[in-house]
């Protein structure tokens, strides 16, 4: 009977490979089977050694290449087949990668897990549009949500961004007009800051700048795509040069207006 293999839970980080730890960098390089998530740069991919296996289990919005019980099952029975196994995820694997799902479902199989931490995409990407998600002028709190769930305006965001508060919103790219309604109806004034990071850490970033009742425009003008953050609270004005000028006054007021 071939002996238990061990389910690596690895974090890829935003998407440079000069940020993966080192961890993980030694990990792929010595790797045989790698199952990738679909938003693990090309750079990364390319330290597996090309004897290695490799299998994508891509999502999106409306098409998963496996659901998720699909991949937990393949990482286990791989794992009780004798292999060990890279779950390679984007950012860090248990800030919206379900990588507590998958560890689980290898707990409750008697296999071996290790989790190895990568820079998560809020840390990555802000850090890379040099905005600090806490700043002793402007906030002392940071709140990460996911932008893309069901039940969406049942969700109780209140309190969550404002003065002295970040709220960081992953996968919102979609649901930008339900957000903005969403946080505008909880109080949240329609001239708060927001920055739209696209590509976070990656050649292709842009770092897009406007206010609340803005960010539905900002996104669908600049015809923005995921991988996106959403950052919004006073940081987002932090440092003020570079990327989108915030929209004016009257533009913001429109905005507002179209969603009373």
């Amino acid at each position: 009977m071939a002996q238990t293999g061990t389910i690596y839970l690895v974090g890829a980080g935003p998407g440079d490979a000069d940020l993966l730890t080192l961890r993980a960098a030694t990990l792929l390089q010595s790797a045989k089977l790698v199952v990738h998530d679909g938003l693990v740069d090309p750079s990364i991919l390319a330290l597996v050694g090309s004897d290695a296996t490799m299998i994508s289990v891509a999502k999106s919005r409306s098409k998963h290449t496996l659901r998720q019980d699909d991949i937990n099952a393949l990482l286990v029975r791989e794992a009780l087949a004798g292999r060990d196994v890279i779950r390679l995820k984007g950012g860090d694997p248990f800030i919206f990668g379900r990588g507590g799902e998958e560890a689980e479902a290898a707990h409750a199989a008697g296999v071996p897990v290790e989790v190895v931490p990568g820079i998560s995409a809020a840390n990555g990407a802000a850090a890379a549009a040099q905005i600090a998600l806490t700043h002793r002028e402007a906030s002392s709190m940071v709140t990460f949500v996911a932008g893309q769930c069901k039940g969406l305006a049942d969700q109780d965001w209140a309190g969550l961004a404002g003065k002295g508060r970040t709220l960081v919103i992953y996968m919102g790219v979609k649901t930008a007009p339900q957000i903005a309604e969403k946080l505008m109806a909880d109080g949240l004034a329609p001239d708060m800051p927001v920055a739209v990071i696209e590509n976070g850490a990656r050649p292709t970033m842009r770092v897009l700048r406007g206010v609340l009742a803005a960010l539905p425009e900002i996104v669908s003008r600049e015809r923005v795509v995921t991988p996106a953050l959403i950052v919004i609270g006073e940081v987002a004005a932090r440092p003020p040069k570079g990327g989108l000028a915030s929209p004016d006054t009257a533009l913001a007021a429109l905005a507002k207006e179209a969603f009373q």
